[in-house]
């Protein structure tokens, strides 16, 4: 009986341990399977102060399950100088998110990057901890003197820049003195529309004469030459247009020219009494005459009868000289609209110039091209961009434009062998940027050669107009492991506005899968530094969809 109680009791025992072995192993194998998911690594583990480390988190999921990745500052005593976008890759049915995170510290030492938390779904797993050293940066202070520290100094305003004034103040001072040419130009323009007929403005004029004090204060010599100018003035605007040009004899024998052609029916004596007068003013203003204050007031009395008779005598003018003066009027205001707008157009080109290359001078030609004039590439460099898919399989590509689908002929022979052919494009060859997008796929699942391929490819890109081609090749993978092949280079492209083809750099890539290709072609202006940046974050985006079953006809 004794014997068969110790046997349950070993057996009991036994069953005990086998438990608790099993408790351990399940256990170990949870733990393992939650650490499976998570991958934890650091591009080196010996830094020196303020160097970054390259902290990763790799984690497998279903495409259904939310994953959340640590935020903030999580890894002290390091810090976090920069926690960088989650890249996605595919494999095997599972996304694999990779999570990275700049870490620093400024003081040396051995350090321990603490385990992190990450959340899928509902579930908290763990990654492992990391044990980096900061190193001091070594400082050889027998060739580098050390200095007292200086004491602080007031430091007074800066120099007075004189050249950047030049470079306002020129620009100002011609705009201002065009401005004011063009507003005194007009202002004597509108006040020779504003004058009043011959006849009138002349006997305005005398009016004037009497109400000044010229006789009173025995001013002859300018009395006279205003008295002379207010009837020549009259002559020369109703009579003959060269009198105030001319001297006494000249106007007088102008006059009886004009008598003798039967132009004018004046009379004799009014031109006899003009000569006397003419004559006395020349003695007062050349011979420095002095005349009694009675006989000017007689003279200027005669000038205004003189200038009534010659009114008198001037004909009406008919209807056809009214409607010729008209025309001419009209195409006067033609004329001086002509000039002001000419005028204007140039001050504004003038004005344009000026403030261009004051621009350009303070700022320089790059600034001002890029944001006053525009660039073409950089609004698309900075603008919104798009991830989509293109074409069967699909090409997944980051681009700041929505490609267009375009319709390719192709052989009758090659289209039999074609399933699916799509092309997708941005731009063209002659634009500033040019984005191509195009996959095949075979009804039979063939092995694609990749070297041939490309072949194909680059003839095809010759027959849309490349000309002069340079081409190098190299081995291209993507972040998610397909390896292709690519080409790369510069060609001219003909534009049928330059006599010389135009210069651009162009990126081509292809992968081929079981019975499909799928290419990109990036094209763009070889000086074109927005261009560059754009391609590059292009090339880094592109995801292919794996063709994962065989196409049958």
């Amino acid at each position: 009986m004794k014997r068969r109680i110790n046997l349950y009791s070993e057996s009991f025992s036994l069953l005990l341990s086998m438990g608790r072995q099993w408790i351990v192993l399940l256990i170990l194998g949870l733990n393992f399977s939650l650490y499976g998911q998570v991958k934890t690594s650091v591009d080196t583990t010996t830094i020196r102060i303020g160097e970054e480390i390259l902290y990763s988190l790799e984690v497998e999921a279903d495409s259904t399950e939310l994953v959340l990745f640590p935020e903030g500052q999580s890894f002290l005593p390091l810090e976090v100088i920069e926690s960088y976008k989650v890249d996605t890759a595919f494999g095997e049915a599972k996304f694999r998110l990779i999570k990275k995170y700049g870490l620093t510290q400024f003081d040396s030492g051995a350090y321990t990057i603490p385990s992190q938390k990450i959340v899928i779904n509902d579930r908290v797993y763990s990654s492992d901890s990391i044990r980096v050293e900061v190193r001091d940066v070594p400082v050889d202070t027998s060739k580098q003197k050390m200095f007292e520290i200086k004491p602080a100094i007031e430091v007074g305003n800066p120099p007075f820049d004189f050249i950047t004034l030049l470079y306002w103040l020129i620009p100002l001072l011609v705009i201002g003195a065009l401005l004011f040419y063009l507003i005194r130009r007009k202002k004597r323009k509108d006040a020779e529309e504003e004058e009043l007929p011959p006849y009138e403005e002349a006997l305005v004029s005398l009016k004037k004469l009497d109400s000044s004090n010229l006789l009173k204060e025995q001013k002859s010599k300018a009395y006279y030459s205003q008295l002379t100018e207010i009837v020549k003035r009259y002559l020369d605007r109703e009579i003959d247009d060269t009198a105030l040009e001319s001297t006494s004899d000249e106007l007088i024998a102008r006059l009886q020219l004009h008598k003798d052609a039967g132009n004018f029916d004046f009379d004799l004596q009014t031109i006899k009494k003009l000569d006397s007068i003419l004559k006395r003013a020349d003695l007062v203003k050349f011979a420095k005459m002095d005349m009694a204050e009675n006989q000017a007031v007689s003279d200027r009395n005669t000038i205004e009868e003189i200038i009534t008779e010659t009114h008198d005598a001037v004909p009406e003018p008919t209807e056809e000289e009214l409607l010729q003066d008209e025309l001419y009027a009209e195409e006067l205001r033609k004329k001086r609209q002509f000039r002001r707008v000419l005028y204007g157009s140039v001050a504004g080109l003038v004005l344009l110039v000026i403030t261009t290359v004051a621009l350009a001078s303070t700022f320089g030609w790059d600034y001002l091209k890029d944001n006053v004039i525009g660039h073409p590439t950089k609004e698309l460099a900075e603008g919104e961009w798009y991830r989509s898919e293109y074409g069967i399989p699909a090409v997944i590509i980051e681009t700041p434009v929505i490609l267009e689908r375009k319709e390719v002929e192709m052989p009758e022979a090659i289209r039999e062998s074609i399933q699916a052919s799509n092309f997708f494009v941005y731009g063209s060859m002659l634009d500033h940027f040019y984005l191509v997008v195009n996959t095949t796929l075979y009804k039979q699942a063939v092995d694609v050669e990749l070297e041939k391929a490309l072949e194909g490819a680059l003839s095809a890109f010759e027959q849309r107009g490349a000309k002069n081609m340079i081409v190098k090749t190299e081995q291209f993978e993507t972040n998610q492991g397909i390896k292709g092949m690519k080409a790369f280079g510069s060609f001219e492209s003909e534009n049928p506005l330059q006599q010389n083809g135009v210069k651009q750099n162009y990126e081509l890539l292809v992968f081929g899968q079981q019975g499909a290709v799928q290419q990109i072609i990036v094209a763009y202006m070889e000086s074109d530094p927005y261009a560059a940046e754009m391609v590059e974050r292009i090339i880094n985006s592109i995801e292919l969809e794996v063709q994962q079953n065989q196409r049958t006809p």
